[in-house]
């Protein structure tokens, strides 16, 4: 696996932002098992051609989807390493259950946590 770069705090802002909207999430999934052509895409959201153009525009500026011309058609894929980044991200940023202090409630613990 290549070495990830560490992500910067405005590209964490971007990539959170590109991920706030519902209609984004879904393009995601749909994404999730391979490239798709705005057509097909398009049609499984039924969305308007204007909106979902919207919506994938703010995915591929924040470098989560990336896409191709071929002919008339535009095709969008995931980009692997925006999304494995992220997952770095915030698995970094996964509070130890066990450590002392882990919740406000005052218990040294988790398991005896409130």
């Amino acid at each position: 696996m290549p070495t990830l770069q560490k992500p910067v705090a405005a590209q964490i802002a971007r990539w959170c932002h590109a991920l706030s909207d519902p209609t984004r999430v879904r393009v995601l999934e749909l994404l999730s098992d391979g490239e798709h052509c705005v057509c097909d895409l398009q049609e499984a959201l039924t969305a308007a051609q204007s909106r979902l153009s919207f919506h994938l525009r703010v995915l591929r500026e924040a470098g989560i989807v990336s896409d191709r011309k071929e002919g008339r058609w535009v095709h969008y894929s995931l980009r692997p390493e925006a999304l494995e980044q992220l997952a770095a991200y915030l698995h970094a940023r996964m509070p130890d259950p066990d450590a002392p202090g882990a919740c406000n409630c005052g218990n040294d613990r988790a398991s005896d946590c409130c």
